[in-house]
């Protein structure tokens, strides 16, 4: 089976063309078959966020090589393809919420790639249902909690239907009951839907499962 996702020699320098140079990564090597659920432990200022941006090309590599399934992430005219396959959940979630009611907001990604209205529609039930935000999809964002709001932009990934779901340090801002509510819902898709999951965290308990 092919990985999804390949690290070749992976570095990648901040300012390497200035007087400062900052290597975050030094030649990581790493291949995520499908269906993997991957934890990267690291404390922090490792180069953790660094990795997860290379995973969909939100960064590109200084030197090495990395590989979305067939596309090198160098390769701009595959962006969209990269980034189809790769979804990314940041530490945040009010900087991936774009909408004032929680089911428009998971409507977003799937209108700007122009599906027609009843794909859009099955696709945010089903996204909804997944994270278990089905009541509350008349709501608000920012009356939810923070864990709430961190399944909305599971969800809004979803809905883009990603082969391969990219947490960066995402429960780091959570309480141990949000923390575990996301866990628990990033398994389930992991177990049950066949998702990739590719999880970076500096939190030990979450690589055992």
């Amino acid at each position: 089976m092919s990985p999804v996702i390949r690290l070749e020699n992976l570095s990648h320098t901040y300012g390497a063309d200035g007087e400062k140079p900052v290597k975050a990564l030094d030649g990581v090597s790493l291949t995520v078959q499908p269906g993997e659920y991957v934890v990267i432990l690291g404390h922090n200022g490792s180069g953790k966020s660094t990795l997860a941006k290379h995973l969909n090309a939100l960064l590109t590599p200084t030197e090495g090589d990395v590989w979305v399934k067939a596309w090198n992430t160098r390769q701009t005219q595959h962006l969209r393809d990269i980034r189809s396959t790769v979804g990314m959940v940041f530490q945040t979630p009010d900087n991936q919420i774009v909408a004032t009611i929680v089911e428009e907001d998971i409507a977003f990604g799937p209108e700007n790639l122009g599906l027609p209205h009843d794909e859009i529609v099955r696709r945010v039930d089903w996204s909804l249902e997944q994270v278990g935000m089905n009541p509350y999809r008349k709501r608000a964002p920012h009356l939810l909690s923070g864990g709430q709001k961190q399944r909305i932009a599971i969800a809004g990934m979803l809905a883009m239907r990603p082969e391969v779901l990219v947490l960066d340090e995402s429960t780091a801002m959570l309480d141990p009951l949000g923390r575990k509510e996301v866990l628990d819902i990033v398994y389930k898709l992991n177990q049950n839907e066949g998702v990739t999951v590719v999880a970076i965290t500096h939190y030990m308990e979450e690589a055992v499962r």
